[in-house]
């Protein structure tokens, strides 16, 4: 069954060809728009359209899928939660203790895997693409591309800060001030592998932080990305000696909490086709809300 993208015009293209529109707007190829042509792809308000055809605002323009021809995972039975899906993407909601996509020795039983199955399921095959990653032990939103012309404007989105990424961190003591911004580079650490520290050589990295709520010996976080560093609120709350609770890496154990107590809460993004803002929330996990819970019976 072919799939297809539809996108609506404004103002803004008032007069420009269909080929144009492509080319300048949706970043397609010349190789693509000759695929596009030769399957008979292209839709004018319904109707097959011509690539020097001129568009008025309001038109509708759906445009076909180029199917991919695999998954780039294999596909593995297993639960996942679609929190959000339109035609370009999907925003899923990643459990704690996961990992988004293979990597290393594990091949299996991630995020990707499990998204494969499900599209298989559907009869749909595409590349798996996730626009951003999660660590294993943080849970929460993950956006995936359909195709890749999404994945890159989706990227692009991310690179301007349109599409903003929102998190909830439970951290040792209380920050002060109670809301601030954390612009510290970040590089690889100088001695210990696989981990990540401020450096003055380092790539920019910048977090925006809110205090929600205080309880005796931690404080509830609103935690906003600039950039999208590895490791990035990890290190900056290690940074300013407040590491995440449970975050074995950059802090200690927790004995109320068995992995860092991060979570992607919120995604917005622009809708591609329509500009569109969205915003998109993920539920806490169990284990999440019971730290929250364990810390405010102790106040």
């Amino acid at each position: 069954m072919k799939s297809f993208q539809t996108h609506k015009i404004t103002p803004d293209h008032n007069g420009i060809t269909i080929e144009n529109y492509l080319k300048q707007v949706l970043h397609y190829s010349g190789r693509k728009l000759q695929k596009l042509t030769r399957q008979k792809g292209i839709y004018l308000n319904g109707k097959a359209a011509f690539l020097q055809k001129p568009l008025k605002p309001q038109d509708t323009l759906r445009v076909l899928v180029i199917e991919d021809l695999a998954y780039g995972v294999q596909p593995e039975p297993g639960n996942i939660e679609i929190l959000y899906e339109d035609d370009y993407m999907l925003v899923l909601n990643k459990p704690p203790h996961q990992l988004v996509h293979p990597a290393g020795r594990t091949t299996s039983g991630t995020l990707a895997n499990y998204l494969a199955y499900h599209l298989a399921g559907r009869g749909i095959v595409s590349t798996i693409r996730p626009v951003h990653r999660l660590d294993r032990d943080t849970s929460g939103c993950v956006i995936c591309a359909k195709d890749a012309r999404s994945q890159f404007l989706l990227e692009q989105q991310l690179q301007a800060r349109v599409l903003k990424r929102s998190y909830w961190a439970l951290i040792t003591g209380r920050v002060e001030p109670p809301a601030g911004i954390i612009n510290a580079p970040l590089g690889p650490h100088p001695s210990l592998a696989n981990r990540r520290a401020v450096s003055q050589t380092g790539e920019p990295a910048v977090t925006h932080y809110r205090t929600i709520r205080c309880f005796t010996g931690t404080a509830l976080l609103a935690l906003m990305l600039d950039t999208g560093r590895t490791h990035q609120i990890r290190v900056h709350m290690a940074h300013l000696g407040h590491p995440v609770i449970g975050d074995r890496m950059y802090g200690a154990r927790s004995p109320v909490m068995p992995r860092q107590a991060l979570h992607a809460a919120s995604v917005t993004f622009e809708r591609l086709g329509d500009n569109q803002q969205i915003t998109v929330n993920a539920p806490l996990p169990a284990d999440f809300t019971h730290a929250l819970q364990a810390f405010a019976n102790s106040n």
